[in-house]
């Protein structure tokens, strides 16, 4: 009998005295996860409708465009986690990383074609791509285990933060420039190098401890075959959660569709990220106390409500209710994926193994986007979200009968 699906957790403590406990290298990557969000959600909040309205692009080639730009980052992340790993140095890719999304944001607005977003969404995610692996495992290298619950949590509820100021200041520069997208694009900039400069001047890698084991003779295929089943649990969980949630351009291509004024569409995003920011720190910490399969679950069902409010929303309020389901989704299960990985590689090996988990989480993206995509062209929008929903639904029932299967290893 395999027991539940469990996260481990040591002595309890209380939610304020880990928030008190973090180290300032977090709070460091938890600002520059803030900034970098705010520079990338103001451009994402806008970009599907600067596609489609501007020059004149699908919502089918959207979502080729969103999928095969994640799929990019996601494929990026192994070989960048597989690299930090080898070299035992993270900072590096990181701050490459960041750099590379930066010096892509004056690109959006000057773009005449479909192909200069393409490639600019192309480098855009492969930067992420490439900090995304050894950040999260830069996180896990600062911070003691029992603290990587909260540590997970409150860089993902600053990078909300982040993402709640973007879109806000997307809708303040549209009403200030007349709607001007091309401008307001500008307006991303900044933020994003700020957040370069800031982690190049305000992070230190910690020292290699004395008994982290050295790989450097070469990164095997006997490395990864030392990642256990209950790490490739993790990542088949991954993928099902991704296939069961499609790319956030559909929710603001869903905003437009029901009739809001094009200057406040990213209050869509606003909305959503809001609710990510608050609750992702609370999730986390939780993470570090409760069974991972009750907030799975409770992540799932969520997303279900979120889908199916959408599919048959016909006002705008009808869509901020489920960008609240759908943050309230993210909330609960990102953190405590990313918590999931840490608690099942080793740590010799840790970049390697958020590397291989966001490879084929964003391989499942792509699908899911391009899915989602072909289904509002051919059938309409609310066959999207009613298929995400399916989807979840059926995801949330395999994890509850996962509880008797004896293939599938614990978590604990």
């Amino acid at each position: 009998m395999i027991p539940p699906l469990s996260v481990h957790s040591e002595t309890p403590t209380h939610s304020t005295g880990k928030f008190r406990s973090l180290p300032a290298g977090i709070w460091v990557l938890g600002l520059v996860s803030m900034f970098m969000d705010i520079s990338s959600e103001l451009v994402h909040s806008l970009l599907p409708i600067f596609m489609t309205t501007v020059l004149g692009v699908s919502v089918a080639s959207i979502g080729v465009i969103e999928g095969v730009a994640e799929a990019t980052a996601a494929m990026t992340k192994v070989f960048s986690g597989a690299v930090s790993d080898y070299f035992r140095k993270r900072k590096f890719l990181v701050v490459l990383g960041y750099g590379l999304s930066a010096v892509t944001k004056p690109v959006f607005p000057m773009a005449t074609s479909i192909e200069w977003i393409f490639g600019a969404r192309f480098v855009d995610r492969l930067g992420k791509g490439i900090r995304g692996a050894p950040r999260d495992a830069l996180v896990a290298d600062i911070v003691p285990s029992r603290l990587w619950g909260a540590a997970f949590g409150l860089r993902q509820s600053l990078d909300s933060v982040g993402a709640c100021v973007g879109p806000l200041l997307a809708v303040g520069c549209m009403i200030w420039f007349a709607n001007d997208i091309e401008k307001v694009l500008w307006a991303a900039v900044v933020p994003a190098f700020i957040a370069v400069l800031l982690l190049i001047v305000a992070v230190r890698e910690p020292a290699l401890s004395a008994h982290t084991p050295d790989i450097r003779n070469g990164l095997s295929v006997a490395d990864v075959k030392r990642l256990t089943g209950r790490y490739w649990y993790i990542v088949a969980l991954g993928a099902v959660f991704t296939l069961a949630r499609f790319s956030e351009a559909f929710l603001i291509l869903r905003t437009q569709d029901v009739g809001l004024a094009i200057s406040y569409v990213p209050v869509v995003m606003i909305v959503m990220n809001l609710v990510y920011a608050l609750f992702a720190y609370p999730a986390g910490v939780a993470a570090d106390r409760l069974s991972a399969r009750t907030l799975l679950v409770g992540g799932l069902a969520v997303l279900i409500v979120a889908d199916l409010v959408l599919a048959i929303a016909a006002s705008p309020w009808a869509v901020f209710l489920g960008a609240i389901f759908w943050g309230l989704h993210m909330a609960f299960t990102q953190g405590l994926m990313a918590k999931l990985v840490a608690d099942t590689a080793p740590a010799e090996l840790r970049g390697t193994a958020f590397g291989i988990f966001n490879l084929v989480s964003g391989g499942a993206l792509l699908l899911a986007s391009v899915v989602a995509g072909l289904l509002w062209s051919a059938v309409g929008a609310s066959a999207t979200f009613i298929a995400g929903a399916v989807f979840a639904a059926l995801a949330a029932i395999g994890l509850l009968l996962s509880r008797s299967n004896a293939q599938l290893p614990p978590v604990a």
